[in-house]
């Protein structure tokens, strides 16, 4: 599969299985798990037809990681970043002491009033590394990196996850806990 085709089947599985399911006829079962072969026939039955090899491409060269299988490899889930209401099962994680954010320059005022904010989703997504949070922040423009004081949150009682990609989950981050 060419690297245009990868990057329309990723971004066509992450409406559906982020956003959307209901759109291909799915429904999230617990985990946000749902069949493969329910999903490949929902795709197929909407004209956007992809192969299980294909399928299977995109879960393991995703650079993001964005999608996994069950250990049978029957059933496939996003691994975060829904909008639909979906319990993915994360048990919660002590953080490290420090975690990254990027966004955009122009949400950085913003930012320092409010502390982030998981808006549309169901959790504020941070990285364990800056490089990761840079590569983020720059989808919003110029990137703008905030250290996040992970450690010292759990601490005053603050619910971390950890996603199967590594991606820290948490509900928000007041700004006192943010440095940029």
């Amino acid at each position: 599969m060419d690297d245009k085709r990868r990057v329309k089947v990723s971004k066509y599985l992450s409406k559906h299985l982020r956003h959307e399911p209901e759109r291909l006829g799915l429904t999230l079962g617990p985990g946000g798990w749902v069949a493969v072969d329910d999903l490949l026939r929902a795709c197929a039955d909407r004209n956007f037809a992809v192969s299980a090899e294909e399928l299977r491409e995109v879960v393991e060269s995703n650079e993001k990681q964005r999608f996994a299988f069950d250990e049978t490899g029957a059933m496939i889930r996003a691994n975060q970043g829904h909008s639909v209401s979906v319990d993915l099962e994360l048990v919660p994680t002590a953080p490290p002491e420090l975690l990254f954010h990027g966004t955009g320059e122009g949400s950085v005022e913003s930012i320092l009033r409010s502390g982030l904010e998981r808006r549309n989703r169901h959790h504020v997504h941070l990285s364990t590394d800056q490089e990761t949070a840079r590569r983020v922040g720059m989808r919003h423009g110029k990137p703008v990196i905030f250290t996040v004081a992970a450690g010292e949150m759990a601490r005053a009682g603050h619910e971390f996850l950890v996603s199967a990609n590594g991606v820290w989950l948490v509900d928000s981050v007041p700004p006192e806990y943010l440095h940029r």
